[in-house]
């Protein structure tokens, strides 16, 4: 035995197989076919030597093929067999193909399940959602206090400066509209009225700033 000599694989032994069987179905077919043109023959003969009448010429030809069409019904049922025995080694080769095959998917699916390690999974998804409320928590705490301190003081010194800006543009207008008007005689309007009338002014501008 030589030392390189390997057993064949599967599916090697599964071509020899389908190989003997076609050359054995081909072979009985083959025999089926010599089985017609011999009982044909004996048909013939029988014919001729009932014309003929030759009784024990015709005894020995029908028993012939009487014979003869035994042997022909075998073929049929050889035949059969070798059909059924390929099938079922067809079958038994797609089951252990299947069987392969999930075994090596199985492996597969070994192999990828150590590799995700589904506690692993679980706990890291778990810590993730638990980081995560704890980041929107904290965003929203910073959120209020920002909007609480921009409201409270922003806001205010916002509101004041514009207030001012008003006013004071309100006391420019006033002023350059008294600036354009003709000054009053001192007979007509005496001293006092004027001073009170900006006393009077003033007074009402630092009440709106307040």
């Amino acid at each position: 035995m030589s030392f390189f000599s390997r057993k064949p694989t599967v599916e090697e032994q599964m071509r020899d197989q389908s190989r003997v069987l076609r050359r054995a179905q081909r072979d009985v077919e083959k025999d089926r076919r010599a089985l017609e043109r011999q009982e044909k023959q004996l048909e013939m003969e029988i014919k001729k030597a009932a014309k003929q009448g030759n009784k024990q010429v015709l005894t020995v030809l029908a028993k012939n093929l009487v014979t003869v069409r035994k042997q022909k019904a075998r073929t049929y049922t050889a035949s059969s067999k070798i059909m059924s025995v390929g099938s079922q080694t067809k079958a038994m080769h797609s089951s252990a193909k299947l069987a392969n095959t999930m075994a090596t998917t199985t492996k597969t699916m070994g192999s990828v399940n150590k590799e995700l390690n589904p506690q692993g999974i679980m706990k890291t998804m778990h810590d993730f959602e638990k980081e995560s409320m704890k980041m929107g928590m904290a965003e929203e705490i910073v959120e209020d206090s920002l909007n609480s301190v921009l409201s409270e003081s922003g806001d205010e010194e916002e509101e004041d400066a514009v207030v001012n800006q008003v006013l004071d543009e309100i006391g420019i207008e006033i002023s350059g509209k008294m600036s354009k008007v003709p000054l009053i005689s001192k007979d007509d309007l005496g001293e006092s009225s004027k001073v009170a009338t900006d006393a009077e002014l003033e007074r009402q501008l630092a009440q709106l700033r307040t």
